[in-house]
């Protein structure tokens, strides 16, 4: 018998398992971003931290302030201001974020069907994305204005007393809770419209053809296939409302009282008004490690939608 014939049970050779070779080039082009991220995030949360370590105040050099420690870290977690200031940021921030969440929801899902007038109803909806912070906080301080603003003017037709908007803590809450609502809400419109109408067209029409309703496609099929999208739109708007400032400082300045005064006005306030950089450092850490903290969380609850996820 030929010695190339093989007898039917032996197996073929199997190829030696090659080694994966380490390949630098990817890490190379990546590493410039890298660096420009580190240099942007990272740089300014190490010297706000080194900067809360002093008592440094306005007038005088940092070499010349006494060092302190973890003093000042001490004394925000017993300082009643900061702590009521975080209190409103909270509760702005669950108010502001839920309805705009709704709104912009709701509003992408009545345009992004072709319906006569979706393209300029479109463009008014993102027209106060394009208006200066410092512009809306003016706007809409006269429109809550207590004499001649608008508000009331009409509020006057259905027989409601005039309001002292932003002279109560509650109606001044109010207040800014409504103007970022009209600020950012289409920023959250924009967002989910994009990824509506990159939905495969081929999966909404054989839901429709099993029998799903309107309402069955959206909470069933829409939404979990863009529920990556709405993880970063509630991502983003979370990091905007811990760094919102200008509107408030125009419209109530953290009044009255410090009903208004949200926790990035607070530190403005003790770093210029009270001239207090190293303590305001120290809440501006603080402020950092609250994000983090909301950003991990929502992330590690985004996890499970983004299996769903097609976009």
């Amino acid at each position: 018998m030929p010695a190339s014939v093989q007898s039917a049970g032996a197996e073929p050779a199997q190829p030696a398992p090659r080694r994966r070779r380490f390949v630098l080039t990817p890490y190379f082009f990546v590493a410039p971003a890298v660096a420009i991220m580190a240099l942007g995030l990272v740089y300014p949360v190490l010297q706000a931290f080194y900067l809360a370590l002093y008592d440094w105040k306005v007038g005088t050099s940092l070499a010349n302030a006494p060092f302190v420690g973890l003093a000042h870290f001490q004394r925000l977690l017993s300082d009643p201001d900061v702590m009521e200031s975080l209190w409103v940021t909270l509760r702005f921030g669950f108010w502001t974020i839920s309805l705009e969440m709704v709104l912009g929801i709701g509003l992408a899902l009545l345009l992004e069907r072709p319906i006569r007038g979706a393209s300029f109803f479109r463009t008014v909806f993102i027209l106060p994305l394009m208006i200066s912070p410092v512009v809306v906080g003016l706007i809409w301080r006269y429109l809550f204005d207590a004499r001649i603003g608008w508000i009331n003017y009409y509020l006057g037709f259905i027989g409601i007393e005039p309001q002292v908007w932003l002279g109560d803590p509650q109606l001044a809450f109010f207040a800014i809770v409504v103007t970022d609502i009209w600020q950012w809400t289409p920023f959250i419109f924009i967002i989910v419209i994009a990824g509506l109408q990159a939905l495969p067209s081929e999966v909404i029409e054989a839901s429709r053809i099993d029998g799903a309703n309107w309402w069955q496609q959206v909470f069933l099929v829409k939404l979990p296939m863009i529920s990556s999208i709405l993880v970063i739109a509630l991502l983003m708007r979370l990091i905007d409302v811990f760094r919102a400032l200008e509107v408030m400082y125009i419209m109530t300045g953290g009044g009255p009282g410090r009903s208004t005064e949200l926790l990035s006005l607070h530190i403005y306030n003790r770093a210029f008004a009270t001239q207090q950089l190293g303590y305001a450092s120290a809440i501006a850490v603080l402020l950092i490690l609250v994000v983090s903290a909301f950003s991990l969380l929502i992330l590690r609850l985004g996890n499970p939608m983004r299996g769903k996820s097609n976009i």
